[in-house]
């Protein structure tokens, strides 16, 4: 089970199913009936439109020979995993930063938390004042400046304006 949390945590326990079917050559239709569900019940959650209950979840691995309890763990970090990304005091204000500066990627899927250093080293080569200072809110300047610092190798000192 640690090997599956470690390596499958915050990712939706349909899409590790649906993976699981593909690897052992099992089709959803006759799985679903041969554990009394209903076929769009598990099509449903192995596209990740719906979450998989406890019951459902103990039936799956009873089934398969997973441990038990592994797919009720794995949807509970998925549901912490989503309500993380929806708390407002966990990402800085995003009308205050440009979407172009994040032209790569989705800036409404950016794990503030996980990637500060990489957010911090391109606000402060791209972006402009306001949002230099929407990340020292946000950040802090102590955070900051050892960030920046240990990407450039000097001193780095945030100028604040008064």
């Amino acid at each position: 089970m640690n090997s599956y949390l470690e390596k499958y945590k915050g990712i939706h326990p349909g899409f590790i199913l649906e993976r699981e079917f593909r690897k052992r050559s099992l089709y959803k239709r006759p799985f679903a009936l041969s554990i009394g569900e209903h076929p769009q019940t598990l099509n449903a959650i192995t596209k990740g439109k719906r979450k998989l209950n406890t019951a459902l979840a103990l039936k799956i691995e009873a089934k398969l020979g997973l441990e038990e309890g592994t797919l009720a763990i794995l949807q509970t970090y998925f549901d912490i995993n989503e309500e993380k990304h929806k708390r407002v005091d966990n990402i800085p204000n995003l009308t205050l930063i440009r979407k172009p500066l994040f032209w790569d990627t989705d800036i409404a899927m950016i794990d503030w938390a996980k990637h500060y250093k990489a957010v911090i080293r391109r606000i402060f080569e791209r972006g402009n004042e306001i949002e230099k200072q929407e990340l020292l809110h946000f950040y802090g300047s102590e955070k900051i400046e050892i960030t920046l610092n240990a990407s450039i190798g000097k001193p780095y000192t945030i100028y604040k304006n008064k």
